[in-house]
């Protein structure tokens, strides 16, 4: 197994020791007295039979802790929060309103320009109608339905 120029040694083999498992004692069991005897109660049932027993307290709830009392600074920064994001919903509607009817007044100068913008064309346009004419004074010279008179 080992080659001839190295030397033997003695092999020791350690075998684990087993832990014995903890001895459980069970503990003695020790009546105890009630603090107080409870009442023995009687009772007379409709068929005449009697009934005897211990009064049993009824179970009660455990009481509903108090919820903790919300502070002043909490509720006003809340407060305070709802009423930015209110005034800051209100600038934007307001904001988009006054954009809204801007818009509707131009388009309502535009469509009274084109309006009127056509009804003075049609009248210089049309060639029927009035005998005096349309007169127009520039520099001293006077235009009376194209004829020139200086």
């Amino acid at each position: 197994m080992y080659p001839d120029h190295t030397p033997q040694r003695a092999v020791e083999v350690h075998h684990p020791t087993p832990i014995p498992p903890p001895v459980v004692h069970p503990a003695p069991v020790v009546p105890v007295q009630p603090g107080t005897v409870p009442t023995v109660a009687s009772v007379v049932l409709p068929d005449g039979r009697v009934v005897t027993g211990y009064a049993i307290d009824a179970v009660r709830p455990e009481p509903v802790t108090a919820k903790p009392a919300v502070s002043r600074m909490a509720v006003n920064v809340a407060l305070g929060g709802v009423g930015f994001l209110a005034v800051c919903g209100g600038l934007l509607l307001l904001t988009s309103f006054i954009a809204a009817l801007t818009a509707f007044i131009g388009q309502l100068i535009t469509l009274a320009a084109v309006i009127f913008g056509g009804w003075i064309a049609v009248q210089v346009l049309s060639g029927s109608g009035h005998t005096g004419g349309t007169t127009v004074n520039i520099r001293r010279a006077v235009f009376k339905r194209n004829h020139f008179h200086g």
